[in-house]
């Protein structure tokens, strides 16, 4: 069970590699608006769609139904399954089970709209007063009500960091396995030699950051920043760029693959999940500057801290700390080699997904066969 199907992304590639491990699953989504290429990346799997697939503007205004998408996921019929997994970040783990059905649940995180980032989306969309407001609010209380609820239906979470192993235990009081998403790290070549510009890969949202970004270069105007990447903030972000900084917009892979390789430095001053993107620079052999909160903090090794650094993490979401991290770095970028770079990219790559999630799946057999009851034991425990 995903959560829908509209543009491949990186949960889009976690179903990809879930579905090398289970080949013969059926594959249930709210809707599937896929491209028939990306479709096939998913293999010869049937999709199951809902009602929402026949209402008007599914594709393009799918958040206009987010009141009703619950239901959606409900009447998903799945009674003659043995075994569900979701793959979710909302709502797919709540399809109705029964006793005699193993689900378990691989979770990108907690509805952040609901939980963390509740409060900047209602300021996103200029929801914080007045009637459209409190109806707002009064619907993701709903929604927080729903989501912890409907974790009861799951026998065992796999979280993909630990900072949403903790967000998982934060909002549904339940242990998780962390089980770290693939990264395509085949698909990018070592470069050792690098270039004086830094780069980031980023969709144009407001909580990756790209504004803090541009205004950190701003203060550092003998150095140059290339963003890759589109979204709904590219006009605003656009008409505040500095003249340092470059804004490509999309570029296919060749393009990014020949940033990330030339790049001095990747920058990442999100608050991520886990966070793909940096995973596939170190790959190129290009350190990383992150903010150093949540997933960048297991995917980052400092370099003022750890054995094999492969960057430099900053504490503060702001725009003086990123130039300031950035000043560090030219410091400490002669002690970070782009071969051990590779290598601890590497141990992100696709075979260790595979590996991990196999191995959770036969525990949870197993166990359930015993005794349903200690199944999340089996999980966590390994």
């Amino acid at each position: 069970m995903h959560e829908w199907l509209t543009e491949w992304g990186g949960s889009e590639d976690c179903l990809r590699a879930i579905l090398q491990c289970l080949p013969q699953a059926q594959v249930f989504a709210t809707i599937d608006f896929l491209s028939e290429a990306n479709r096939r990346r998913l293999g010869a799997a049937a999709i199951r769609t809902t009602f929402l697939q026949k209402f008007p503007g599914a594709r393009t205004r799918f958040w206009n139904y987010l009141p009703i998408t619950a239901l959606a996921v409900e009447s998903h019929d799945l009674r003659d399954a043995q075994v569900i997994v979701s793959s979710s970040h909302a709502f797919a783990k709540g399809v109705i089970t029964t006793a005699e059905q193993l689900h378990l649940s691989y979770v990108y995180s907690p509805m952040r709209y609901a939980w963390d980032l509740h409060h900047q989306y209602l300021e996103d969309y200029g929801l914080q007063r007045g009637v459209k407001g409190m109806l707002a609010r009064y619907m993701f209380h709903r929604l927080r009500q729903w989501d912890r609820a409907s974790a009861n239906n799951v026998d065992a979470f796999m979280a993909i960091s630990h900072h949403v192993r903790r967000r998982i235990w934060r909002a549904y009081r339940r242990p998780a396995r962390v089980v770290y998403p693939p990264v395509a790290v085949d698909r990018f070549a070592l470069q050792e030699r690098k270039e004086d510009h830094y780069v980031t890969v980023s969709r144009l949202v407001s909580y990756k950051r790209v504004d803090l970004m541009l205004e950190a270069f701003r203060q550092l105007p003998d150095r140059k920043l290339v963003v890759i990447g589109d979204g709904p903030e590219a006009a605003k972000l656009r008409a505040r760029c500095p003249p340092n900084v470059t804004l490509m917009g999309w570029q296919p892979h060749e393009v990014v693959q020949q940033q990330l390789g030339a790049a001095r430095a990747f920058i990442f001053a999100a608050q991520e999940d886990f966070g793909i993107s940096p995973v596939e620079a170190q790959a190129c052999g290009t350190p990383v500057i992150a903010y150093g909160v949540g997933g960048s903090e297991e995917t980052v090794r400092d370099v003022r801290t750890q054995a094999q650094p492969t960057g430099l993490l900053f504490d503060a979401q702001t725009p003086a700390a990123l130039a300031a991290a950035v000043r560090d770095f030219d410091t400490h970028a002669t002690a970070i080699d782009p071969h051990a770079c590779r290598a601890w990219a590497e141990t992100f790559a696709e075979p260790r997904f595979r590996r991990e999630f196999a191995e959770c799946l036969a525990l949870a057999l197993d166990a359930f066969r015993r005794d349903p009851a200690q199944v999340e034991a089996a999980v966590v425990r390994g």
